[in-house]
């Protein structure tokens, strides 16, 4: 009954432990568009980490990234959970980033 007990205990301090890691994780998204597929993507994954970087967050996971062919440009959406790791940085945009 003890170690039942204890077992209980810890699966629950392990879950508020899980609780408190994850309540500084976003989802951020960035969405890139340019004449060509490759450009549109690489705009939209770059900007990404850009975004993520400025927030002060590192990300977790793999990045989504889903695009659409329009009459004229391709339009890429790319999101990635990302966890707050340091203070914010100065960003002038998606682009560039200042270090701290």
């Amino acid at each position: 009954m003890r170690s039942l007990k204890l077992g209980l205990a810890a699966a629950a301090a392990f879950c508020a432990l899980s609780a408190t890691a994850q309540a500084d994780c976003v989802k951020v998204g960035a969405v890139g568009e340019a004449v060509t597929h490759d450009i549109a993507e690489l705009f939209s994954t770059h900007g990404l980490a850009n975004i993520i970087y400025g927030q002060g967050r590192v990300g977790k996971g793999p990045v989504h990234t889903k695009c659409e062919d329009g009459s004229g440009t391709t339009t890429c959406h790319s999101t990635q959970t990302a966890c707050k790791v340091t203070t914010p940085k100065t960003c002038l945009g998606a682009w560039l980033c200042f270090p701290a």
